[in-house]
């Protein structure tokens, strides 16, 4: 059934790649990726690829500028030896947080990046859990954006019982975190954030009732993890029994792990859409769930032409 089917990987999660493929008991694609000594990336197909229906694994995470390059360089090199479709597979997809203008004389760069993507000749995309929904509109190919749901839900189900209050880190979560209350069974809770400057963000005031509750924060991200913790902070010093943490992405920069191991955060549950740097291998509050089941079944009903919104949660 999936004799036609060709799964390919850059070099930003190959792990997750080769999870993929064993899920779907199919190899792993040839191809070689170098650079020249001036870092220019050169990629070469390893093996026929003519009237296939071709998969490429890349997420556009930290260096994000190269993982970009190295997928439209693979997209390119895919097209031009006859590939039938390829659909890029981006678990994570860069630049999301720009995907409008906020001041005078800004880029649109999440548009931008889809116009590269697409110029290079993608038939299709697949990702997860999108920053802003509205980027689907920005291709104009077929997007389907998943959702982690699933695989963390169940997680805080077999962990997580009884009492629970889910907490949106800022006023733009609400929706998922009334979805994934929804699905508990569980109270609601916002986080009145007031950012003050890039990457700086100020906990303020909290909506609802977290008092004597196991809250769980709920984000499609975190990243210098400076809201998520002054989030877990105030939520205890709200009565919270505890405060647990679950993000899609593990963008983790800067001093992300050393905040997340002194805050009051009992553990943070993230997916493999980004590979974790070794000093988060090493942070014992962090858990890592793999998305490559999920992955794997949507680019089986994409192969397949079936339904991939039977995945949405």
């Amino acid at each position: 059934m999936l004799s036609n089917l060709k799964l390919f990987s850059g070099n930003s999660n190959i792990e997750l790649a080769k999870k993929v493929c064993q899920y779907l008991d199919i190899p792993l694609g040839r191809a070689k990726l170098r650079s020249f000594s001036d870092e220019e990336i050169f990629v070469e197909i390893d093996e026929n690829v003519r009237g296939m229906d071709v998969f490429v694994v890349q997420s556009t995470c930290t260096p994000g500028n190269t993982n970009l390059m190295e997928l439209l360089i693979m997209i390119d090199a895919l097209k031009r030896a006859s590939a039938r479709r390829i659909t890029a597979v981006m678990p994570y997809y860069g630049y999301a947080r720009q995907d409008r203008k906020v001041a005078p004389r800004t880029p649109i760069t999440a548009k931008l990046v889809a116009d590269l993507i697409s110029t290079a000749g993608v038939d299709r995309i697949l990702t997860m859990d999108l920053h802003a929904g509205q980027i689907q509109g920005f291709f104009n190919v077929p997007v389907d954006n998943l959702f982690a749901t699933p695989v963390i839900l169940k997680y805080i189900k077999e962990k997580l019982q009884n009492n629970l209050a889910v907490v949106s880190p800022d006023a733009g979560g609400v929706e998922r975190a009334r979805a994934f209350a929804k699905r508990l069974d569980s109270s609601l809770a916002i986080i009145d954030k007031r950012r003050i400057d890039m990457n700086v963000a100020k906990a303020m005031n909290i909506i609802g009732e977290v008092e004597g509750k196991v809250a769980v924060l709920l984000d499609d991200m975190v990243d210098t993890a400076g809201t998520l913790t002054q989030a877990a902070d105030a939520l205890s010093e709200k009565g919270s029994v505890a405060v647990y943490a679950c993000c899609t992405h593990p963008v983790l920069s800067g001093q992300a792990v050393s905040r997340i191991e002194d805050s009051s955060l009992k553990e943070l549950v993230l997916t493999d859409t980004i590979p974790l740097k070794e000093e988060g291998k090493s942070c014992k509050k962090i858990k890592v769930l793999s998305v490559a089941e999920l992955i794997g079944e949507a680019i089986r009903s994409i192969h397949e032409e079936s339904s991939v919104s039977r995945l949405f949660v």
